[in-house]
């Protein structure tokens, strides 16, 4: 899973191309930055979000939901710690929104569906990646 693959491409820069105008759900600049630019450091911390993320999102898609599920804020937080520590900002944010409707008491299934389809998009861009 090497970052490197899209380093030098206009994602890394910050600049989308005309071809894909739709942001990169990873932020490989701010992951870089957060690994010092040591790639084997990059694939770790991509490889544990991947296992991560994995696990999360099955655990929040599996159950009915439930306005009580303090858990379900607990596991939510974990995954935007996780999202804002390799740049995926939409995983962050929408974890980070399905965290306080969880403990405002407002979950909707909506809520879950667009948390999972976030941390869904950030993990195909992880194998994409990969090559």
């Amino acid at each position: 899973m090497a970052a490197s693959a899209l380093r030098n491409s206009d994602f890394a820069t910050g600049a989308p191309s005309a071809a894909r105008a739709v942001p990169h759900p990873i932020d490989l600049v701010h992951l870089s930055r957060q690994t010092m630019g040591d790639r084997a450091l990059e694939i770790e911390v991509l490889a544990l979000f991947d296992r991560q993320a994995a696990q999360i999102s099955e655990r929040l898609g599996a159950i009915e939901i439930d306005r009580a599920g303090v858990w379900r804020a607990d596991l939510a937080h974990k995954l935007k710690g996780s999202a804002r520590a390799i740049g995926a900002c939409e995983g962050a944010t929408a974890a980070e929104d399905y965290e306080h409707r969880v403990r405002a008491g407002l979950l909707r299934a909506a809520d879950a569906q667009a948390l999972v389809d976030s941390i869904i998009r950030a993990r195909r861009a992880l194998r994409d990646l990969a090559g």
